[in-house]
Protein backbone atom coordinates (compact mmCIF):
# COMPACT_ATOMS: atom_id res chain seq x y z
CA UNK A 1 0.00 0.00 0.00
CA UNK A 2 0.93 3.60 -0.82
CA UNK A 3 0.19 4.57 3.05
CA UNK A 4 3.06 2.04 3.95
CA UNK A 5 5.31 2.74 1.85
CA UNK A 6 5.32 6.60 2.95
CA UNK A 7 5.31 5.66 6.43
CA UNK A 8 8.78 3.42 6.35
CA UNK A 9 10.25 6.06 4.60
CA UNK A 10 8.24 9.09 6.25
CA UNK A 11 11.55 11.32 7.21
CA UNK A 12 12.76 11.65 4.02
CA UNK A 13 9.65 11.99 2.07
CA UNK A 14 8.47 14.83 4.45
CA UNK A 15 11.41 16.52 4.10
CA UNK A 16 11.43 16.20 -0.02
CA UNK A 17 7.56 16.60 0.06
CA UNK A 18 7.25 19.81 1.98
CA UNK A 19 10.43 20.70 0.08
CA UNK A 20 8.46 20.77 -2.89
CA UNK A 21 4.89 21.66 -2.04
CA UNK A 22 6.47 24.88 -0.60
CA UNK A 23 8.89 25.34 -4.34
CA UNK A 24 5.51 25.23 -5.68
CA UNK A 25 3.37 27.67 -3.34
CA UNK A 26 6.34 29.81 -2.98
CA UNK A 27 6.18 30.50 -6.93
CA UNK A 28 2.82 30.82 -7.13
CA UNK A 29 2.42 33.59 -4.65
CA UNK A 30 5.69 35.42 -6.11
CA UNK A 31 4.15 35.02 -9.18
CA UNK A 32 0.47 35.84 -8.92
CA UNK A 33 0.75 37.90 -5.96
CA UNK A 34 -1.01 36.30 -4.26
CA UNK A 35 -1.38 37.96 -0.88
CA UNK A 36 -3.97 37.98 2.20
CA UNK A 37 -2.93 41.63 3.79
CA UNK A 38 -2.78 42.87 0.33
CA UNK A 39 -6.33 41.85 -0.66
CA UNK A 40 -7.29 43.83 2.38
CA UNK A 41 -5.08 46.96 1.42
CA UNK A 42 -6.78 46.75 -2.35
CA UNK A 43 -10.52 46.37 -0.28
CA UNK A 44 -9.75 49.67 1.72
CA UNK A 45 -8.27 51.64 -0.87
CA UNK A 46 -9.46 51.06 -4.06
CA UNK A 47 -12.36 48.73 -3.29
CA UNK A 48 -10.72 46.03 -5.21
CA UNK A 49 -12.15 42.62 -3.87
CA UNK A 50 -10.56 40.39 -6.38
CA UNK A 51 -7.48 39.10 -4.44
CA UNK A 52 -9.74 38.79 -1.43
CA UNK A 53 -12.08 36.37 -3.09
CA UNK A 54 -9.24 34.59 -4.52
CA UNK A 55 -7.80 34.19 -0.86
CA UNK A 56 -11.59 32.89 0.13
CA UNK A 57 -11.13 30.14 -2.96
CA UNK A 58 -8.04 29.06 -1.86
CA UNK A 59 -9.66 28.05 1.52
CA UNK A 60 -12.20 26.80 -0.39
CA UNK A 61 -10.56 24.52 -2.56
CA UNK A 62 -8.31 23.31 0.71
CA UNK A 63 -11.79 22.45 2.41
CA UNK A 64 -13.23 20.26 -0.43
CA UNK A 65 -9.60 18.69 -1.12
CA UNK A 66 -9.16 17.85 2.56
CA UNK A 67 -12.79 16.42 3.51
CA UNK A 68 -12.69 14.40 0.55
CA UNK A 69 -9.35 12.89 2.08
CA UNK A 70 -10.86 12.46 5.42
CA UNK A 71 -13.40 10.61 3.81
CA UNK A 72 -11.37 8.56 1.72
CA UNK A 73 -9.16 7.78 5.24
CA UNK A 74 -5.98 9.59 3.37
CA UNK A 75 -5.13 11.47 6.02
CA UNK A 76 -7.35 11.71 9.59
CA UNK A 77 -7.87 15.83 10.09
CA UNK A 78 -8.94 14.48 13.95
CA UNK A 79 -5.27 13.85 14.41
CA UNK A 80 -4.83 17.59 13.67
CA UNK A 81 -3.46 20.34 16.15
CA UNK A 82 -6.94 22.08 15.27
CA UNK A 83 -9.40 20.22 16.29
CA UNK A 84 -8.76 20.31 19.90
CA UNK A 85 -12.21 19.21 21.95
CA UNK A 86 -11.13 22.89 23.76
CA UNK A 87 -11.91 26.36 22.26
CA UNK A 88 -9.46 28.89 23.18
CA UNK A 89 -11.47 32.05 22.33
CA UNK A 90 -9.06 34.71 23.54
CA UNK A 91 -6.38 32.87 21.55
CA UNK A 92 -8.27 32.70 18.61
CA UNK A 93 -9.71 36.68 19.00
CA UNK A 94 -6.84 38.49 20.81
CA UNK A 95 -3.99 36.58 19.08
CA UNK A 96 -5.83 37.29 15.84
CA UNK A 97 -6.49 40.72 15.65
CA UNK A 98 -2.74 41.14 16.70
CA UNK A 99 -1.53 38.98 13.60
CA UNK A 100 -3.66 40.58 11.84
CA UNK A 101 -2.18 44.54 13.10
CA UNK A 102 1.25 42.79 12.80
CA UNK A 103 1.54 41.48 9.33
CA UNK A 104 0.04 45.44 8.16
CA UNK A 105 2.90 46.58 9.87
CA UNK A 106 5.27 44.29 8.26
CA UNK A 107 4.07 44.76 4.70
CA UNK A 108 2.72 41.58 4.30
CA UNK A 109 2.05 38.14 6.34
CA UNK A 110 4.51 35.30 7.19
CA UNK A 111 3.68 34.03 3.43
CA UNK A 112 4.08 37.07 1.45
CA UNK A 113 7.39 37.46 3.47
CA UNK A 114 9.23 34.49 2.19
CA UNK A 115 7.99 35.18 -1.32
CA UNK A 116 9.43 38.79 -0.66
CA UNK A 117 12.48 37.73 0.82
CA UNK A 118 12.82 34.76 -2.40
CA UNK A 119 12.85 38.25 -4.46
CA UNK A 120 15.46 39.50 -3.10
CA UNK A 121 13.87 41.67 -0.51
CA UNK A 122 16.11 41.78 2.79
CA UNK A 123 13.74 43.57 4.87
CA UNK A 124 11.31 40.81 4.44
CA UNK A 125 14.41 37.96 5.74
CA UNK A 126 15.32 40.50 8.57
CA UNK A 127 11.19 40.35 9.52
CA UNK A 128 11.28 36.46 9.05
CA UNK A 129 13.83 36.46 11.32
CA UNK A 130 12.34 38.37 14.28
CA UNK A 131 8.97 36.49 13.64
CA UNK A 132 10.77 33.28 13.85
CA UNK A 133 12.42 34.20 17.45
CA UNK A 134 9.32 36.02 19.09
CA UNK A 135 7.16 33.09 17.94
CA UNK A 136 9.91 30.88 19.86
CA UNK A 137 9.41 33.08 22.90
CA UNK A 138 5.88 32.76 22.64
CA UNK A 139 5.67 28.99 22.23
CA UNK A 140 8.72 28.11 24.96
CA UNK A 141 10.50 31.32 26.03
CA UNK A 142 9.97 34.42 28.28
CA UNK A 143 6.56 35.34 26.96
CA UNK A 144 5.71 31.34 27.30
CA UNK A 145 3.97 31.52 31.04
CA UNK A 146 1.71 34.32 30.44
CA UNK A 147 0.22 32.97 27.12
CA UNK A 148 -0.14 29.49 28.69
CA UNK A 149 -1.94 31.29 32.18
CA UNK A 150 -4.26 33.22 29.21
CA UNK A 151 -4.74 29.61 27.51
CA UNK A 152 -5.96 27.72 30.78
CA UNK A 153 -8.23 30.70 32.19
CA UNK A 154 -10.20 31.36 28.82
CA UNK A 155 -10.45 27.54 27.08
CA UNK A 156 -13.53 26.37 27.09
CA UNK A 157 -14.79 22.44 26.50
CA UNK A 158 -16.72 21.93 23.88
CA UNK A 159 -19.06 19.16 25.59
CA UNK A 160 -20.34 16.31 24.16
CA UNK A 161 -18.28 16.87 20.41
CA UNK A 162 -15.11 14.79 20.11
CA UNK A 163 -13.24 17.51 18.24
CA UNK A 164 -14.28 21.60 17.43
CA UNK A 165 -15.00 20.95 13.85
CA UNK A 166 -18.29 22.34 12.64
CA UNK A 167 -19.19 19.02 11.23
CA UNK A 168 -18.71 16.98 15.10
CA UNK A 169 -20.46 20.22 16.34
CA UNK A 170 -23.24 19.38 14.04
CA UNK A 171 -23.62 15.90 14.78
CA UNK A 172 -23.27 15.77 18.46
CA UNK A 173 -26.21 18.81 18.75
CA UNK A 174 -28.40 17.54 15.95
CA UNK A 175 -28.43 13.40 16.03
CA UNK A 176 -26.70 13.79 12.29
CA UNK A 177 -24.17 10.78 11.46
CA UNK A 178 -20.56 12.06 12.10
CA UNK A 179 -19.62 11.43 8.67
CA UNK A 180 -22.77 13.14 6.63
CA UNK A 181 -22.41 15.85 8.60
CA UNK A 182 -18.73 17.07 8.36
CA UNK A 183 -19.46 16.34 4.99
CA UNK A 184 -22.75 18.82 4.39
CA UNK A 185 -21.00 21.46 6.36
CA UNK A 186 -18.08 21.37 4.10
CA UNK A 187 -20.54 21.21 1.05
CA UNK A 188 -22.28 24.30 2.05
CA UNK A 189 -19.58 26.52 3.84
CA UNK A 190 -17.31 25.46 -0.13
CA UNK A 191 -20.64 26.60 -2.23
CA UNK A 192 -21.37 29.88 -0.19
CA UNK A 193 -17.66 31.12 -0.65
CA UNK A 194 -18.02 29.60 -4.75
CA UNK A 195 -21.01 31.62 -4.99
CA UNK A 196 -19.17 34.75 -3.38
CA UNK A 197 -16.08 34.78 -5.44
CA UNK A 198 -17.34 33.84 -8.66
CA UNK A 199 -20.71 36.34 -8.24
CA UNK A 200 -18.36 39.05 -9.48
CA UNK A 201 -17.69 39.66 -13.00
CA UNK A 202 -14.43 41.29 -12.68
CA UNK A 203 -13.01 38.34 -10.64
CA UNK A 204 -14.46 35.78 -12.98
CA UNK A 205 -12.47 37.39 -15.89
CA UNK A 206 -9.16 37.37 -13.83
CA UNK A 207 -7.90 34.43 -14.56
CA UNK A 208 -3.99 35.07 -12.57
CA UNK A 209 -6.61 35.69 -9.60
CA UNK A 210 -8.31 32.31 -10.00
CA UNK A 211 -5.43 30.30 -10.67
CA UNK A 212 -3.41 32.09 -7.63
CA UNK A 213 -6.47 31.05 -5.41
CA UNK A 214 -7.02 27.28 -6.44
CA UNK A 215 -3.42 26.71 -6.61
CA UNK A 216 -2.51 27.59 -3.03
CA UNK A 217 -5.66 25.75 -2.23
CA UNK A 218 -4.13 22.49 -3.68
CA UNK A 219 -0.83 23.14 -2.53
CA UNK A 220 -2.49 22.88 1.48
CA UNK A 221 -4.06 19.65 -0.18
CA UNK A 222 -0.82 18.24 -1.24
CA UNK A 223 0.29 18.64 2.38
CA UNK A 224 -2.21 17.24 3.91
CA UNK A 225 -1.66 13.87 1.77
CA UNK A 226 1.54 13.95 2.07
CA UNK A 227 1.66 14.43 6.39
CA UNK A 228 -1.29 11.87 6.68
CA UNK A 229 0.29 8.98 4.07
CA UNK A 230 3.37 9.77 6.37
CA UNK A 231 1.54 9.70 9.73
CA UNK A 232 2.25 6.25 12.21
CA UNK A 233 0.35 5.92 15.36
CA UNK A 234 2.99 2.91 16.23
CA UNK A 235 5.97 5.55 16.27
CA UNK A 236 7.59 6.85 19.49
CA UNK A 237 6.42 10.21 19.18
CA UNK A 238 3.90 10.05 16.28
CA UNK A 239 3.96 13.04 14.24
CA UNK A 240 0.48 14.86 13.64
CA UNK A 241 -0.84 15.58 10.20
CA UNK A 242 -0.43 18.72 8.87
CA UNK A 243 -0.36 20.87 5.63
CA UNK A 244 0.90 24.21 5.00
CA UNK A 245 1.50 27.42 8.06
CA UNK A 246 4.09 29.62 8.46
CA UNK A 247 4.38 30.65 12.18
CA UNK A 248 6.33 27.74 14.32
CA UNK A 249 8.22 26.38 10.97
CA UNK A 250 9.57 29.80 10.83
CA UNK A 251 10.91 29.44 14.07
CA UNK A 252 11.97 25.39 13.69
CA UNK A 253 13.79 27.21 10.83
CA UNK A 254 15.89 29.07 12.29
CA UNK A 255 16.48 26.07 15.03
CA UNK A 256 17.24 23.88 12.14
CA UNK A 257 19.96 26.14 10.96
CA UNK A 258 21.42 26.30 13.82
CA UNK A 259 21.55 22.90 14.79
CA UNK A 260 21.88 20.95 11.73
CA UNK A 261 24.22 18.61 12.87
CA UNK A 262 21.81 17.20 15.35
CA UNK A 263 18.96 17.05 13.17
CA UNK A 264 20.61 16.89 9.48
CA UNK A 265 16.86 16.21 8.10
CA UNK A 266 14.16 18.79 7.98
CA UNK A 267 10.63 17.73 8.84
CA UNK A 268 7.79 19.05 6.65
CA UNK A 269 7.49 22.52 8.05
CA UNK A 270 11.17 23.26 7.80
CA UNK A 271 11.19 21.81 4.52
CA UNK A 272 8.48 24.14 3.38
CA UNK A 273 9.37 27.09 4.09
CA UNK A 274 12.76 27.04 2.39
CA UNK A 275 10.93 25.58 -0.54
CA UNK A 276 8.56 28.55 -0.28
CA UNK A 277 12.13 30.61 -0.48
CA UNK A 278 13.23 28.61 -3.38
CA UNK A 279 10.24 28.57 -5.11
CA UNK A 280 10.04 32.66 -4.94
CA UNK A 281 13.24 32.58 -6.10
CA UNK A 282 12.67 30.82 -9.18
CA UNK A 283 10.04 32.49 -9.92
CA UNK A 284 11.68 36.36 -9.28
CA UNK A 285 14.68 35.19 -11.60
CA UNK A 286 12.09 33.82 -14.45
CA UNK A 287 10.20 36.98 -14.27
CA UNK A 288 13.31 39.12 -14.63
CA UNK A 289 12.59 40.58 -11.06
CA UNK A 290 15.12 39.69 -8.61
CA UNK A 291 16.36 43.01 -6.88
CA UNK A 292 17.94 43.53 -3.68
CA UNK A 293 15.89 45.96 -1.24
CA UNK A 294 16.30 47.06 2.11
CA UNK A 295 14.96 49.23 4.42
CA UNK A 296 14.40 52.73 3.66
CA UNK A 297 14.98 54.60 7.04
CA UNK A 298 14.50 54.00 10.64
CA UNK A 299 10.93 54.59 10.58
CA UNK A 300 10.42 51.78 8.03
CA UNK A 301 12.77 49.27 9.98
CA UNK A 302 11.21 49.89 13.60
CA UNK A 303 7.49 49.98 11.51
CA UNK A 304 8.87 46.10 9.94
CA UNK A 305 10.04 44.63 12.89
CA UNK A 306 7.21 45.71 15.36
CA UNK A 307 4.65 44.04 12.62
CA UNK A 308 6.98 40.86 12.74
CA UNK A 309 7.17 40.58 16.73
CA UNK A 310 3.65 41.05 16.65
CA UNK A 311 2.14 38.20 14.13
CA UNK A 312 4.56 36.32 16.04
CA UNK A 313 3.10 36.90 19.51
CA UNK A 314 -0.70 36.71 17.55
CA UNK A 315 0.31 33.79 15.59
CA UNK A 316 1.41 31.53 18.39
CA UNK A 317 -1.64 32.49 20.10
CA UNK A 318 -3.87 32.12 17.19
CA UNK A 319 -2.51 28.88 15.93
CA UNK A 320 -1.46 30.23 13.11
CA UNK A 321 -1.69 32.90 9.99
CA UNK A 322 -3.32 33.59 6.91
CA UNK A 323 -2.46 30.33 5.61
CA UNK A 324 -2.17 28.12 8.51
CA UNK A 325 -5.02 28.74 9.71
CA UNK A 326 -7.16 30.85 7.17
CA UNK A 327 -6.80 28.41 4.42
CA UNK A 328 -5.25 24.75 6.51
CA UNK A 329 -7.40 25.12 9.42
CA UNK A 330 -10.47 25.91 8.03
CA UNK A 331 -9.97 23.00 5.73
CA UNK A 332 -10.20 21.39 8.64
CA UNK A 333 -13.78 22.90 9.63
CA UNK A 334 -12.18 23.75 12.80
CA UNK A 335 -14.50 26.51 14.76
CA UNK A 336 -11.08 28.23 15.98
CA UNK A 337 -9.70 28.58 12.71
CA UNK A 338 -13.33 30.78 11.22
CA UNK A 339 -13.09 33.03 13.88
CA UNK A 340 -9.32 33.59 13.81
CA UNK A 341 -9.94 34.22 9.94
CA UNK A 342 -12.47 36.77 10.61
CA UNK A 343 -10.63 38.42 13.19
CA UNK A 344 -7.22 38.47 11.34
CA UNK A 345 -9.21 39.88 8.66
CA UNK A 346 -10.62 42.98 11.37
CA UNK A 347 -6.57 43.46 12.71
CA UNK A 348 -5.73 43.75 9.04
CA UNK A 349 -8.37 46.50 8.55
CA UNK A 350 -7.80 47.96 11.84
CA UNK A 351 -3.74 48.41 11.12
CA UNK A 352 -4.76 49.85 8.19
CA UNK A 353 -6.43 52.49 9.51
CA UNK A 354 -3.51 52.94 12.03
CA UNK A 355 -1.17 52.74 9.16
CA UNK A 356 -2.59 55.83 7.95
CA UNK A 357 -3.16 57.72 10.83
CA UNK A 358 0.63 57.09 11.07
CA UNK A 359 1.89 58.27 8.19
CA UNK A 360 -0.43 61.03 8.51
CA UNK A 361 0.44 62.75 11.65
Amino acid sequence: MISDTVSQHAEALLALGGLLIGFAFGAVVYRTNYCAMGSLSDIHNFGDYRRFRAWLLAAATALVGATALDAAGVVDLARSMYLAPSFNWVGHIVGGLIFGIGMVLAGGCPSRNLARAGGGDLRALMTLVVLGLVAFMTIAGVLAPARVVIERATSVALAGAPTQSLGDLLSAHAGVARGWAKAVVAALIAAAALAYCFADAKFRASPLHILSGVAVGLTVVAGWSLTGLAYDEMAARPTPPISLTYIRPVGDTLQWLALYTATPMPGFGVASVLGALLGAFAAALAMGRFRLATFADTDDTLRNLLGAALMGVGGVMALGCTVGQSVTGVSTLALGSFVTFAAIVAGGFLGLRLLERSIGA
